[in-house]
C-alpha cells in the first residue's frame, strides 16, 4: 500500500466524502463487512468534488498545517504575489508558465509521462533557481482551475523554506525514511488557495538513495496521477552541484534549467544536461537578461526543447 493510500485508509473514520462511499458500498454488497482500500479509491475518484475541495483531504489538521505567506515580504522581493497580478514579474511568469502548462495536460507538441511533473534547476547554484521554481508555482496556482504542490527537493540546502520563511518541518525525507509518516502529515497548506507545499524535511546522508528509491517513485507516480488538475513543481539541486537532481530528474516529465544570462558558460550547461537522462521535455529561463522579452532592464525568457536543448549562446 503506498504511502498516500494508507493516508486515504487513516482518514476513513473521520471523513465525511468516505463515510458514505462506504454506505454506498455496504448497500451494494451486504456481505461485505469491510470495503477493500482499491474499492474506496475507486469510489472517492468517481466523487464530483471541487479540486479545492479535495485538496484538504490531504491534512488530518488542516489547521495545525496551514501557513500565511507574507505577501509584502515577497513582493518587496520582487517575486510574483496574487495581490500584484499586473506587475512586470507576473506578465514574465505568465509567458514562462503557459507552454508548462499546455505539456503538463498533452496540450503540447510532445507528449511525455508526467508531464505534470515539473522539477526546476541549473547548472550551478546562485542562477536564480529557487526563486525561478516558487515564482512559476504561484503564477501557476492563479490559474482558476490548476492546482500547485511547490516541493522542496533540494534536500541538502532546502531553499524554498528560506525564501518563504517557512522554518524546519517535516517533510519529503521523513515520508522516505518512516513509513509512519504520511503525506497528510506533512504537506502544508496556504493562504494561496491553489498552492501546497512540501517541505524537504531532515538531512539524510543517503538522500540521493532515497530519491531513487522505489518509494520515491511510487510517490511521484501517485503525486503525478491522483488529482488531474494539478501541476507538481520540484526545487531540484543544481545538476553539478550534487547527485540527487540527476536521479531526481528521473522522476519527472519536464526539466526546466534557469541560465544566468552573461555569467553562466555554455560549458556547464551542455555538462549539467549530459546528466539528465529521463525527461524527454526540457526547457530553459534565462535569468537576468537585459532587455529581454518584455523590453525591461531586467528580465526572464523562457523557451523549451522536446529532448533536446540549444547549442547557440
Amino acid at each position: 500500500m503506498s504511502i498516500i493510500e494508507k493516508a486515504i485508509e487513516k482518514m476513513n473514520k473521520k471523513s465525511t466524502v468516505e463515510a458514505s462511499v462506504e454506505k454506498h458500498l455496504s448497500a451494494s454488497r451486504p456481505e461485505a463487512t469491510a470495503p477493500r482500500q482499491s474499492q474506496v479509491k475507486e469510489q472517492v475518484s468517481r466523487q464530483a468534488t471541487p479540486a479545492h475541495e479535495r485538496t484538504l483531504t490531504e491534512t488530518k489538521n488542516t489547521v495545525a498545517k496551514s501557513i500565511k505567506l507574507d505577501f509584502n515580504i515577497l513582493r518587496n522581493a520582487g517575486m510574483v504575489v496574487p495581490d500584484n497580478t499586473r506587475s512586470r514579474i507576473a506578465d514574465e511568469y505568465r509567458l514562462i508558465k503557459r507552454p508548462l502548462i499546455m505539456n503538463a495536460f498533452a496540450q503540447g507538441a510532445t507528449i511525455v509521462e508526467h508531464a505534470n511533473m515539473i522539477m526546476v534547476t541549473s547548472s550551478v547554484p546562485g542562477e536564480g533557481k529557487t526563486f525561478s521554481a516558487v515564482n512559476l508555482a504561484m503564477s501557476i496556482a492563479l490559474e482558476r482551475d490548476k492546482h500547485v504542490l511547490l516541493v522542496d527537493a533540494d534536500v541538502a540546502r532546502p531553499s524554498v523554506s528560506k525564501l518563504l520563511h517557512l522554518g524546519k518541518n517535516p517533510g519529503l525525507i521523513d515520508m522516505l525514511v518512516d513509513d509512519n509518516v504520511e503525506f497528510g502529515d506533512v504537506v502544508l497548506k496556504t493562504n494561496v488557495p491553489n498552492l501546497s507545499i512540501l517541505p524537504s524535511g531532515k538531512t539524510h546522508p543517503h538522500s540521493t538513495e532515497l530519491l531513487s528509491s522505489n518509494e520515491m517513485a511510487r510517490l511521484t507516480d501517485e503525486l503525478s496521477r491522483r488529482y488531474s488538475d494539478r501541476i507538481v513543481i520540484f526545487d531540484s539541486p543544481p545538476l553539478l552541484a550534487t547527485t540527487e537532481a540527476g536521479v531526481l530528474a528521473n522522476h519527472m516529465g519536464q526539466v526546466v534549467m534557469v541560465v544566468e544570462s552573461g555569467k553562466t558558460q555554455q560549458k556547464l550547461v551542455k555538462e549539467a544536461l549530459s546528466r539528465l537522462n529521463g525527461p524527454e521535455i526540457i526547457g530553459f529561463i534565462l535569468n537576468k537578461t537585459i532587455g529581454g522579452v518584455m523590453g525591461g532592464e531586467y528580465d526572464y525568457s523562457y523557451g523549451y526543447y522536446g529532448g533536446g536543448y540549444a547549442s547557440g549562446e
